[in-house]
Order: C-alpha cells, then structure tokens, then sequence
C-alpha cells in the first residue's frame, strides 16, 4: 500500500557528516551552563539530504518511515546552513536529523499512532519534547513506524507499510525490528538517522534498541513531559531519546530534560551491579554466551557483581503491568482524544485498528475494561484499584529494598531473552509479547529509568543488548554507568 503523501526512506548522515557523537564531543567542553556553541563538520546540511537517495533505496524495505516531507526538510537544511556560515547556531544540535516515533506530536506532520483512523490528524502545536529538541537546533525528519497504537513488541504493522508488512530489523530485513518503537530503532540501526525518539511502556524503547544494535534511555516517569503523546498509560509511558551510543542519547536527553549532560564515565572501580538468576529465565543460549562474556569483561575492570534475589520484584510485577496499562488504555485515550480535538470517538478508533493482536486486545479489553482471570474475562476497576494502590508501591519498596541491602549502584541483565524473531503474524503473538517484556517490564511498571546498551551480535548478525536499571531519578548517574560500560564492551 502507498503511504502517506510525500513519505520516503531517506538517509541523510554518513560517517563525514554530522553527528549526534559529534555534536557531544563539541559541547562537552561548553560550560556547565549552557548548551549553546559552535559546531563544525565538513560538507552541509544541505548536501547531506541530497545524498539521501542512494540510501532511501537501500533501506525503502526496512518500513522504516510513515511520513517525510522532503521539501520541508531541506528548506529546512538550507536554513541551518545559513546560520551555521553565519555562526548562529540555535543549540547543539542544529542541523542534526532525528526520527520521531510516530505518536509523538510534530506540528505540520500527521500523528497515525501507527493506526488508521488517526492518519488524518495533524497536530497544531508540537509536543514539549520536539519543542526542546527543535529549539536546540534539530531537524525532524520524519514520522517513523511502530507496533500499531504501541500495543505490541514487533512493530508488525498491517497498517503501514511498502512491499513485505512489517517494519523490519536493519540487521537483518527477515527479522522484526521490535517494538513498539521500531521504526526509529530500525532507521538509527541503518544509520538513516544518528537519533531520535521514541516512547516507553513496558519496554517499547529499549527493545528496539536492543534488536537493533543501539542506544535507547527510558527515563524516570515524569522526567520528560507526557504532553502530546499518544497515551497508554499515564502512570507508566514516557519518551525516550535512541542513538548510536551512549552520548548521543546523553545530549538529547540533557537537551529534553534541560539537566547538565552527563560526559564522563563512572568510575569502574567498585562499582556495584546487582545481577539475578530471574532476569536469565527463557534465555537463548547466544545471548548467555555474550552476557557471561560481558559479565566477566566487568569484573576484569574491577566491577563488583552482586547476586541478588529478583522472586519478589517479579512476583509483585505480574500483579501491576496488565492491569495498570489496559485499564488506563481506555481513559487515557478518550481523555487525549477530546483534548487534542482528534474528530473521533474511542470506538470509532478501534473499529478500524488494522493489526489483529492489536484489534483484539482493544475490542476485548481496553474497551469494556476487562481482564483475563482464571476463570474467563472479569471487571478491570477493582484488579488496576489493587495494582495502582498497594502492588506497585509494594514493587517500588522491595527494589528500594533491594538497592539499599546490597548497596547497588544499578541493577544489570539482558535487555531481552532472546534476539529478533522472524518478522511475521506469529512475531505479535502473546507469547512473544511476554517473552520480551519479562525483563523490561519490571523497572517500568516501578516508574524507574533503564539503559539499553549493545552487548554484541549472536547468530545471523543479530544484536542482543544489556540494560542497566536505576532507581527514579538516577537518570545521569544511569548515564554515567552506560558510559563506562560501553568503553568495556567495545
């Protein structure tokens, strides 16, 4: 099927042209105060769109992309050129590319959530988000695609998509790219773009990241605003910045978050990681082999590795991930609908979901707020009144337990069980869904930050990740943390 008017695959960056890494190395010597400052690179911004073809034809397959609009991109590449020859920079990352996941809002762009209904809703006004990003400088080139209304893990949108449906892995085009963010994971993976956006649930950041061999911070629930974002769950989503490395996605969250960015590494010495046997459940063999690897690489740099007991944190999880975000699915939506001024109702939005686990899950429990119980469907109130009010403040305590008993700097495990699954109608299916949540999932439903960081290739040149978990508002130690153990494992 077509896509939108004016969408195209485009790739904008190479290794000689600006960079998000770039970009960090410059502002790490400005200033605590300030993230303004001069930027060279060689060649323009300008010249880098216009490369963009060779690269839109080898990635027009990767589904990476809804919209771009190509004429407002290098208008607006023409404008930072000027301001870079005059030396008017408006920030750090002027003239710097980002994908935006598509449930995000960029005023004069559409916002599908990767669904049909919405493909006609054009925000007035951008999120607070774009709006920090767009005053520092950046250029958003384009919507990217997603697991249809972040419901899902693959990104196997029916919906959206040229060719093979899909968004696909950029390691590996038979693969899924993960979701629900894959779309940006996809074009950073491909080096389309060097960073974007995308938005966390349960996971929706960092398994992107992690399928896709890059970066993705999920922040501390409230670090970022939620306005302007497509919702499930207030209590759980946020966005989160992905890139090429640690530093990149450094800058784009000291740009979002307006906090000092975080530009030296831990210190390695008696760092204190907590690991457990629960976050090794369902675990590939491949993805073993390179966590024991990396395990040992830590300890070698004088590490400290802390066996702790996760039973409790993943006992109290499964009482609060379900019914938290299914219930809040349908309030939150209706109530984002009538501010936005969206022109639909909720039903008229699931009557033509595209995706069948998607269409499922909605029609049978976002809508008459259920749940599954042991003995069929029951009402959701009284299950999301127990998780929102005694188990997750009970999961918050027992990791704040945790962390204090053993005197943990973060908490380390393999982002997801297992690498890419081949990208088709079984990828969606729910045991997929809960095989790669089950170690995302916990520190989200607890409000806490997590770092995805590359832990190496397994088999068919898949990536695997390793995420690094903090308590709420450890944001820029986390950071710090990526730092350093990304100079161990490259």
């Amino acid at each position: 099927m077509k896509l939108i008017t004016k969408c195209i695959i485009l790739s904008f960056f190479v290794a000689s042209q600006i960079s998000l890494l770039g970009c960090a190395a410059k502002y790490a010597k400005l200033p605590e105060t300030t993230l303004t400052g001069s930027i060279q690179s060689p060649g323009s911004v300008e010249a880098a769109v216009r490369k963009a073809m060779q690269k839109a034809s080898e990635n027009k397959g990767l589904n990476a992309f809804i919209y771009i609009d190509v004429d407002e991109v290098i208008k607006l590449a023409v404008e930072s050129d000027t301001r870079r020859n005059n030396g008017e920079l408006k920030g750090p990352l002027d003239g710097v590319l980002l994908a935006v996941k598509d449930n995000i809002h960029v005023a004069g762009m559409p916002n599908t959530a990767g669904t049909p209904a919405l493909k006609k809703f054009f925000p007035k006004h951008d999120a607070p988000v774009i709006e920090r990003l767009k005053s520092a400088g950046a250029i958003i080139l384009g919507k990217t695609n997603m697991h249809e209304l972040a419901f899902g893990i693959s990104s196997y949108n029916t919906a959206f998509y040229e060719g093979h449906v899909g968004v696909r892995n950029s390691h590996n085009i038979e693969r899924m790219a993960g979701g629900s963010s894959g779309g940006t994971g996809a074009a950073i993976g491909a080096g389309i773009v060097y960073g974007g956006l995308g938005t966390d649930t349960g996971g929706s950041v960092r398994i992107p990241s992690a399928l896709n061999g890059i970066v993705g911070l999920r922040p501390t629930v409230g670090r970022y605003s939620q306005e302007g974002i497509t919702p499930i769950s207030h209590t759980r989503d946020t966005a989160g910045p992905m890139g090429v490395d640690v530093r990149s996605v450094a800058l784009l969250d000291s740009v979002i978050s307006g906090d000092k960015m975080v530009t030296e590494p831990a210190k390695k010495e008696g760092l204190r990681l907590g690991v457990s046997k629960s976050f090794l459940k369902n675990i590939e063999p491949e993805i073993e082999a390179l966590w024991n690897k990396a395990i040992t690489a830590f300890q070698k740099a004088g590490i400290v590795t802390v066996e702790i007991d996760a039973s409790e944190i993943m006992r109290l999880n499964a009482l609060v991930g379900f019914p938290v975000a299914l219930y809040e699915a349908n309030s939150d939506m209706r109530s984002y609908l009538k501010k936005y001024d969206v022109g639909i109702s909720i039903e008229e939005l699931a009557a033509e979901i595209s995706s069948p686990d998607v269409a499922g899950t909605y029609k049978g429990l976002v809508l008459p707020k259920k749940l599954p119980g042991p003995d069929g469907l029951v009402e959701a109130a009284p299950v999301y009144e127990d998780a929102i009010k005694t188990q997750r403040p009970m999961l918050i305590q027992e990791y704040e337990k945790v962390f204090a008993n053993h005197k943990l700097d973060a908490l380390v495990f393999p982002t997801t069980p297992a690498v890419a699954k081949k990208a088709d109608e079984n990828s969606s299916s729910l045991e997929n869904f809960v095989l790669f949540i089950q170690n995302t999932d916990p520190g989200s439903n607890a409000g806490m930050p997590g770092l995805s960081i590359p832990m190496g290739l397994a088999r068919d040149n898949l990536p695997a990740g390793i995420e690094i978990d903090g308590l709420p508002g450890s944001d820029s130690k986390l950071l710090s943390i990526g730092l350093a153990l990304e100079e161990i494992l490259q």
